[in-house]
């Protein structure tokens, strides 16, 4: 009666790992949040409901006598990453105007040089400035 138990047993083992390997290869890790993405975004509409909007950036709840809530952590935390956002963005304006001034002065500075060969070279004389009228 043991044997038989132990091999019903390991025959329920068998077919369990055969069963789990066999639909793993069907196992999906996308997110199902994901439904409606692409239409919420052609719409000009935030990626998911809860990026940004009055659900996600109002408080919750306000005082009887009209006074606001403490801003919750998630709205805390939103609102330090949304100025973090907005120096980094400045920042990196700031970098690309300086870039558009260094090349706007190379470019100026090649100019003055090329110029400045023009004004080295050797100038026609005697003859060759005198123009002969055409007739």
């Amino acid at each position: 009666q043991l044997l038989e138990v132990r091999v019903k047993y390991s025959l329920f083992l068998h077919l369990l790992f055969e069963a789990l390997r066999l639909s793993s290869r069907h196992f999906s890790s996308t997110c199902g949040v994901q439904a409606g993405q692409k239409w919420r975004t052609e719409h000009g509409l935030s990626r998911s409901g809860t990026e940004y909007g009055p659900l996600t950036d109002l408080p919750d709840w306000s005082f009887e006598d009209g006074r606001p809530a403490p801003p919750l952590k998630g709205q805390l935390r939103r609102r330090k990453e949304k100025e973090e956002l907005a120096r980094r963005i400045v920042m990196l304006n700031s970098e690309v105007d300086r870039g558009i001034e260094v090349w706007e002065e190379k470019q100026q500075e090649a100019k003055r040089m090329e110029e400045h060969k023009q004004s080295l070279l050797l100038k026609p004389k005697g003859n060759l400035l005198i123009k002969k009228p055409r007739s």
